[in-house]
């Protein structure tokens, strides 16, 4: 993230003796990413951020993930997942829905605090679908809700506090996730055609102080799980500053590009990770040419596979799909899809679509996790023929 941040109470110059009250120094930390070579922040903290006391292997209990097989486009029902009891947190209550070597997708229910949690495998990115809490790091507090996409960089020790039960749509990447780089001037800058700006970003404003002693946290790294205890707790920074920490950008502020005909994918794309792309489709004015057809023509994902998450409205695509809120919508590289019988006629003419969704595509296929399994709808691959296998 390339807007500099400054939080709470940091030396005037960096790597220069910084004392507390009493007479000590400041444990200097470097959160940096691709090796001292790209964003980094500087954190100060009260107690040494490297003593730890214990560690001990947890077991990873998500599933393996299995082919698209036989290949065809799936719709899977979010808003049916159940889970088995109603103490759960958004870290270990995640339920596996689809991953691929880059990124690994979940869902969950939330409705406790979660564990401390740390992922040092790579950034992650959650979408808050319903409902509202405080995503607690070692930056200071970021307070979410319905709409929130949250950022949270890679090895960033945080835990989730719902106030009320949230839904969280998770991607787990394997590498680093961000603005698109053509939003972005050579410094850093959003350029004046990115649809979202350094005002649309909200991250920590004070530090998040907290005391205790022998606090565990729970690490994912390539190898699986490690729960560690520290001999201090972790949210003892004091001050910050740089250009990497947790952010938030609400989906109301991307600000649709729309034309006289319909605009492609990318005028929607958000974020980009390793071989992944995030976009959104947001309430907006639709193509007034007049002859425009205003929903998608039908395409093939010729390199990608196209995952879509509806949130909020009526997908004019979809109609008579049987796809509502919470559905998500499959589509393999491979496979051509279009707008449903007759969507295309029910557009004409129109000019405004209420419509909230997002759009994960890969560039290399999706197999799909417990979760998937256990929500699917075996009847929408035939939606278009109107009738299935005899």
């Amino acid at each position: 993230m390339a807007y500099y941040r400054q939080v709470g109470e940091i030396p005037r110059k960096r790597h220069t003796q910084f004392r507390k009250p009493d007479g000590g120094l400041y444990a200097e930390e470097l959160m940096g990413v691709e090796g001292f070579s790209a964003d980094s922040a500087l954190l100060y903290h009260r107690y040494l951020p490297t003593a730890i006391v214990n560690a001990e292997t947890v077991k990873d209990e998500r599933g393996s993930l299995a082919p698209n097989l036989p290949l065809k486009p799936r719709h899977f029902k979010t808003q049916d997942l159940t889970w088995p009891s109603d103490d759960v947190d958004a870290v270990t209550g995640r339920r596996k829905l689809f991953g691929n070597p880059d990124v690994t997708i979940g869902f969950v229910v939330a409705s406790a605090p979660s564990p401390l949690y740390r992922n040092a495998s790579g950034d992650e990115l959650l979408y808050v679908q319903g409902g509202s809490g405080v995503i607690e790091t070692i930056y200071g507090a970021l307070e979410v809700g319905d709409g929130d996409y949250v950022v949270i960089p890679t090895s960033c020790t945080y835990r989730v506090v719902p106030s009320s039960p949230m839904s969280l749509l998770v991607l787990e990447a394997t590498g680093h996730i961000g603005p698109p780089r053509r939003y972005l001037s050579k410094a850093g800058q959003f350029l004046e055609h990115s649809p979202y700006c350094e005002r649309d970003i909200r991250g920590p404003s004070e530090p998040l102080l907290a005391e205790g002693t022998d606090v565990d946290v729970l690490v994912r790294h390539r190898a699986g799980l490690t729960r560690f205890t520290y001999a201090n707790h972790p949210f003892d920074v004091v001050g910050w500053d740089g250009h990497l920490y947790p952010w938030a950008l609400n989906i109301r502020d991307f600000e649709p590009i729309t034309g006289r005909v319909h605009q492609p994918p990318p005028v929607h794309q958000t974020f980009e990770g390793p071989n992944f792309v995030v976009c959104s489709f947001c309430p907006r004015k639709v193509d007034y040419h007049p002859l425009a057809v205003p929903v998608p023509y039908n395409h093939a994902n010729v390199d990608s596979d196209e995952l879509m998450f509806y949130v909020g409205g009526n997908y004019e695509a979809r109609k008579g799909s049987g796809i509502g809120i919470g559905s998500m919508s499959l589509h393999p590289s491979g496979c051509t899809h279009g707008p449903q019988p007759g969507a295309v006629e029910a557009s004409l003419g129109v000019d405004y679509f209420d419509e909230t969704a997002v759009m994960v595509d890969t560039f290399r296929p999706l197999e799909m996790g417990e979760a998937a399994e256990a929500c699917e709808d075996p009847a929408y691959a035939w939606t278009w023929a109107r009738r299935g296998p005899a």
